[in-house]
């Protein structure tokens, strides 16, 4: 069997396509998996040194770029026109590019995870006649799922099937496909996972994750607020995946700002690839409203903070946020009141860290929504559905 997998652009769509990749090989492990990404794509390195992926290449892939309730703003804004011009001629190459590559290697089935590498790659197929897979992980589909959603052969979805606007008869509920290492987290497993780091079983530990490319209003407020908390907790030590982009202004700001004494208790990273270490041994998680990671935590069953963009088109990550947070599974904080009064941040995290019920209820919660097993449900699918078209 040969296996496409594609997608890119953030974390978010990258560690789901690994999970797919080590299922793959878990349930067949002649199965040749293929990696297509996005030329340029910051972290196209990541399945380039994944084991499960046989062999990586990339095509060019073009953004539509709109933001959430700005209408009409962003027609008249010129440079983003320019942009969305140019990534037009983008996506024509890149269906070519997809076309030729995809005659050359002849997969049996291609799975596409979203974004804007998905649009080439899935038409590419389409072409040569080869079947694809489209999933979602949001209530929202991405515009490119949208586009390319007519010729799929299955729309792999993380809700229940009447959510989507797909045909009921090719949609199919799997869940978001994480890393078999996110499970449920009990005191052993803390302690292992702190060893495994480097950190005292009783201390506590505060992890910031926002995303693999990193969030400067998350990096901003966190930044802002990190000595008032290491101070006031002489326990506490944080870790902070600023990203990719970020990392090397936060390692900076830190180092000006920081008081000697509580420099050692705070780690930055750009990226993390063994994410689960990280979150299971935190006693609270800030993160952005992203599926990905919250299906990630909800099976580690971890208290999270949430700073939801609110400039994501459709609005998911803000609709994920109020919904989690109606349902009492995480504290939703507004990115703009955070930028206005970073304290109201270190408050949250002061009231959480002093209340291990509150955090555990907050875990409790959040877990319920946790799908296990979506990384073997898809890999399946993939290999079912391929093998029919031989």
């Amino acid at each position: 069997m040969k296996v496409v997998l594609s997608g890119g652009g953030s974390g978010g769509h990258i560690t789901p396509i690994l999970a797919v990749a080590d299922e793959l090989k878990n349930i067949d492990s002649t199965t040749e998996v293929i990696y297509i990404g996005q030329t340029g794509d910051k972290l196209g390195d990541i399945p380039k040194a994944h084991k499960s992926i046989d062999k990586v290449y990339s095509v060019r892939a073009g953004k539509f770029r709109r933001f959430y309730n700005e209408g009409i703003k962003q027609i008249l804004d010129l440079p983003v026109l320019f942009k969305n011009i140019r990534d037009f001629f983008y996506v024509i190459i890149g269906i070519y590019q997809s076309y030729n590559l995809i005659k050359r290697l002849k997969p049996d089935i291609v799975f596409t995870r979203g974004g804007f590498v998905s649009v080439p790659v899935a038409l590419g197929a389409k072409l040569c006649g080869v079947n694809y897979i489209t999933h979602d992980s949001d209530p929202i589909p991405s515009l490119a799922n949208r586009i390319i959603a007519r010729w799929a052969i299955k729309h792999a979805v993380a809700l229940p099937e009447d959510v989507y606007p797909y045909p009921r008869d090719k949609t199919i509920t799997t869940g978001i496909p994480v890393n078999n290492n996110f499970k449920n987290v009990d005191h052993k497993e803390l302690i292992r996972f702190r060893k495994e780091i480097d950190l005292s079983p009783d201390a506590k530990m505060l992890f910031i994750i926002g995303g693999g490319l990193g969030s400067l209003n998350i990096n901003n407020a966190v930044c802002a607020v990190a000595d008032h908390l290491l101070e006031q907790f002489s326990d506490l030590n944080i870790y902070h995946v600023a990203g990719r982009a970020n990392e090397k202004e936060v390692t900076q700001f830190y180092k000006d700002n920081l008081p000697e004494e509580v420099k050692s208790r705070l780690k930055t990273f750009s990226y993390i690839s063994d994410v689960y270490k990280y979150s299971g041994a935190a006693d609270l998680i800030i993160t952005r409203a992203g599926a990905t990671n919250l299906a990630e935590f909800a099976l580690q069953a971890k208290p999270c903070i949430i700073i939801p963009s609110k400039f994501l088109v459709g609005g998911h990550q803000l609709k994920n946020a109020e919904y989690l947070s109606d349902q009492n599974a995480a504290i939703v904080l507004d990115e703009d009141k955070l930028a206005f009064n970073p304290l109201t941040l270190a408050k949250e995290v002061s009231e959480l860290l002093k209340d291990k019920k509150y955090r555990e209820d907050l875990g409790l919660n959040l877990s319920k929504f946790a799908v296990k097993n979506a990384s073997s449900v898809i890999a399946n699918l993939i290999l079912e559905l391929g093998d029919s078209a031989k």
